[in-house]
């Protein structure tokens, strides 16, 4: 076969995946994403040694919250605004059975004095904040806002996931 045939046929099967119509092109994404998007993340769940460790606290917890968050970065990848993500992990953690509040308004108190309030964009289990970036890179003005709600909120842990970067980014943050 000479390679120009080849290559028109190369050139046709992109087409008809890629160009043809959005079922198709659905179709296939469906068809090379499905090994990832059937995972499940049961609780315990360490991606690697460089996570959290079982022996930090609430670490059942915020394993399967970032199992959530992981599952929701696969389907969607980055390029979506902030509140998209946050619609979808609040699917994730539904279908995992946390329970959780979305956008809790706390008031946030100056000597004594309520200054007005903030919102937390998850409080998982009453126990865990979680707050959704959607930016290219995390920079420590964002860890320093979540620190801060920790405080604000009496909370001893939080999570801070980024889903703007091409890999999911998470820090688990912690008050002490």
């Amino acid at each position: 076969m000479p390679i120009a045939a080849f290559v028109r046929i190369i050139r046709g099967i992109f087409f008809i995946i890629f160009y043809h119509n959005n079922h198709t092109h659905h179709w296939f994404r469906q068809f090379f994403t499905v090994s990832l998007t059937q995972k499940t993340f049961p609780a315990g769940f360490v991606m690697n040694s460089n996570s959290i460790k079982p022996e930090y606290k609430h670490s059942d917890i915020t394993s399967r919250i970032i199992g959530c968050a992981m599952e929701v970065h696969t389907i969607l990848g980055n390029g979506f605004q902030e509140v998209i993500y946050q619609r979808c992990l609040a699917l994730e953690m539904q279908g995992q059975g946390l329970e959780f509040i979305r956008e809790q308004e706390i008031p946030l108190f100056y000597k004594g004095i309520n200054v007005g309030t903030r919102r937390v964009d998850f409080l998982v289990q009453d126990t865990i904040m979680v707050e959704i970036k959607a930016l290219t890179q995390l920079e420590d003005v964002h860890i320093s806002q979540c620190l801060n709600y920790l405080e604000a909120y009496n909370l001893d842990i939080g999570l801070l996931l980024n889903f703007g970067s091409r890999k999911l980014e998470f820090r688990r943050l912690t008050r002490h």
